[in-house]
């Protein structure tokens, strides 16, 4: 592949901005004069990309959110599909954000658009939706997945698929340093620390920092020396830290991306939100609980749709309940308190959860010669090469 390469690359939220960074670092590493065009954040413009409009034109989520925004986003659409099709570039990588990127695609394609399409980020159609398979193997050239069972769902539609493994793996640097973070907040050697982390949205931590607060208390109750440390983002420091005033529990809350990591690795136990989360915390060893709730209509919806036994990736990978999952009407303080005490105390249920771990994180690239960025950039490269570009 001797002639210069173009890229464009599509991402609409930050973890989007992550992957697409990752990927564009191996490309230009194996094709030095490779030119990147499209949509990204903050890592994507330091590797290389001039993006065409800010990403977080793009980062919204729910009804309440878009609708107000509606008219724009459809503008952004028929900008980025328009540039597509002036720019012709050899191949265009969408990576997650499928409501934004697969209209961009099927607007492009529509146009006469002639560029192999490849997305990054499988929608979960094993979750739920099975149906969209089949109708993203009608647009797409390629998709890749990060987890290993993923492939044959679009192949028995004709759609080829690449299992290039979760991103969480190539955070190794990120395991965190349990003695650099008990140091830096002078926290004793011999003191347990539960790390709780009730999510990173606002309507998250409405439903569920009153639960995660009084699981804690009663935790407290048993346990006084516990010290207790609430992870999260800088603009939620204050909302945080103002909920907890008069409530006895005093934690200390933290918002920088070094402490978060070096806190997992320093605590005994977490209580979490549902989310990727729970593959960090697995990355850093740390025995977890996690709980979720949401609007008594979208449980009941969420129940009709969702195929998956599970909710927990971890979970869902190893196909058995490892990480204790409180759920809905299980999403209770006293079973909260109940399951933390019992990873506390329970020497064989921590290490059943650290074998687990493992096991889990090995199904999705840890200890792979080469990491899910490596496998994407080269799964792309095939692209190209197999279809000749925009040519």
């Amino acid at each position: 592949m001797n002639k210069r390469l173009r890229i464009f690359l599509i991402a609409g939220e930050s973890s989007g901005d992550f992957l697409g960074a990752a990927l564009m670092r191996v490309l230009k590493a194996r094709h030095p004069d490779v030119e990147f065009s499209g949509v990204g954040g903050s890592r994507m413009e330091q590797a290389g990309l001039r993006s065409l409009f800010p990403m977080e034109d793009l980062s919204v989520m729910g009804l309440a959110e878009v609708l107000p925004k509606l008219f724009h986003i459809l503008s952004r659409i028929r900008q980025t599909a328009s540039e597509i099709l002036t720019t012709k570039p050899d191949a265009v990588v969408t990576i997650d954000s499928p409501d934004f990127c697969f209209r961009v695609i099927k607007k492009m394609k529509a146009g006469g658009g002639k560029s192999p399409c490849i997305h990054y980020v499988a929608p979960s159609v094993w979750a739920w939706r099975p149906g969209r398979a089949k109708k993203v193997a009608r647009f797409l050239d390629h998709i890749l997945t990060l987890l290993p069972f993923e492939p044959p769902y679009f192949e028995k539609h004709g759609l080829s698929a690449t299992f290039v493994g979760h991103p969480i793996v190539e955070r190794l640097s990120h395991r965190g340093d349990s003695a650099r973070f008990r140091q830096k907040y002078n926290v004793e050697e011999s003191q347990k620390i539960l790390c709780v982390l009730p999510g990173s949205r606002m309507s998250e931590l409405s439903r569920l920092l009153g639960k995660f607060s009084v699981a804690t208390d009663t935790l407290l109750r048993s346990k006084p020396d516990t010290v207790v440390i609430v992870p999260t983002l800088p603009h939620l420091k204050k909302y945080i830290q103002k909920f907890f005033v008069g409530k006895g529990i005093n934690p200390l809350v933290i918002d920088q991306e070094e402490d978060k990591f070096d806190c997992f690795a320093a605590s005994a136990v977490a209580l979490a939100a549902s989310g990727t989360v729970s593959l960090e915390l697995a990355l850093t060893d740390t025995p977890h609980i996690i709980a979720y709730k949401v609007s008594a209509l979208s449980g009941w919806i969420a129940r009709r749709l969702i195929k998956t036994p599970y909710a927990n990736l971890v979970n869902i990978l190893l196909k058995r309940p490892l990480v204790p999952e409180l759920l809905q009407e299980q999403c209770q303080p006293a079973k909260m308190a109940q399951e933390l005490i019992n990873l506390l105390d329970n020497k064989e249920a921590r290490a059943e959860q650290l074998r687990g771990f493992r096991e889990a994180l090995i199904m999705i690239g840890l200890g792979d010669p080469e990491t899910p960025s490596q496998k994407a950039a080269e799964a792309v490269l095939s692209v190209i090469k197999k279809t000749g570009g925009a040519a």
